[in-house]
């Protein structure tokens, strides 16, 4: 079972960046995927996931309007676009995959989980 986020970096507020996903087939099929962050000091919070095989987006709403996910189950990779960058979205970000079926949001849902990859918006 393996995760692998790349894709961090610094960035101006206002910024884009794109993160990616890469797993192993075992871990990407049948399974939901989702995106975490964890800011210093801060307990890690869910950001944004997406079911199997690729329905029901959804999103913290911190980030609706500005983040999108998306899935290419061909390539077991997961995507999380950042647009509007600001600097409360400064964290590393994991991503995560879940076994149970429909939307989740908890942390405790999910069983597999990456190394994160670090995000650094300046102001």
């Amino acid at each position: 079972v393996q995760l692998q986020a790349s894709g961090g970096g610094l960035v101006q507020a206002g910024g884009s960046l794109r993160l990616s996903c890469g797993a192993s087939r075992r871990t990407f099929n049948r399974h939901g995927m989702g995106w975490f962050r964890q800011a210093p000091g801060e307990e890690r919070e869910f950001v944004a996931g997406i079911t199997w095989p690729g329905g029901s987006p959804h999103y913290a709403d911190s980030v609706k309007g500005r983040f999108t996910i998306a899935r290419d189950n061909a390539r077991n990779t997961m995507f999380l676009q950042m647009n509007s960058l600001k600097p409360e979205d400064t964290a590393v970000y994991y991503c995560a995959a879940t076994e149970r079926l429909g939307v989740r949001t908890g942390r405790d849902e999910y069983t597999y989980w990456g190394q994160g990859t670090l995000v650094t918006v300046s102001s």
